[in-house]
């Protein structure tokens, strides 16, 4: 069942012609991620990374089908697509209403909070994020 969260485009993300800077866009899709970590049982992001490990994205992937612009209220929603053995990947929409903006996914790896170096997702991270896998259908 796929996870998903509000934003209000402020006026700031804005180019001059008033629509979506593109980079914004992933800034979107990383607060979405951290609120994703939040609604699971894995809480704030400080609380994983105190439990030693980390997330840094190894992919990024952005498809552009029509514009946010200011003050538009938008939808992001997350889906865990696959969940490996040191990364997931996420697919990841951006919508106004029923009208579907942007599409897009990220491949995050995990690492030792530490060390930096890459890790095995712990089962604690995957039985958090198991609701929100794709096909699952409730949290």
């Amino acid at each position: 069942m796929p996870f998903s969260h509000d934003l209000r485009v402020r006026y700031g993300e804005c180019d001059p012609q008033g629509i979506v800077f593109n980079p914004n866009y992933l800034a979107y899709f990383d607060h979405t991620v951290t609120e994703l970590w939040r609604a699971s049982a894995i809480g704030s992001w400080d609380s994983m990374v105190e439990r030693g490990v980390d997330v840094v994205v190894g992919e990024a992937n952005i498809r552009f089908r029509a514009p946010a612009r200011f003050d538009d209220l938008i939808t992001v929603s997350a889906e865990i697509a696959n969940l490996g053995t040191t990364s997931l990947t996420l697919d990841l929409a951006i919508h106004r209403g029923d009208e579907i903006l942007i599409e897009g996914w990220l491949r995050q790896v995990f690492v030792d909070a530490r060390t930096w170096a890459k890790t095995p997702i712990p089962d604690w991270v995957r039985d958090a994020l198991s609701p929100y896998l794709k096909g699952q259908t409730g949290t």
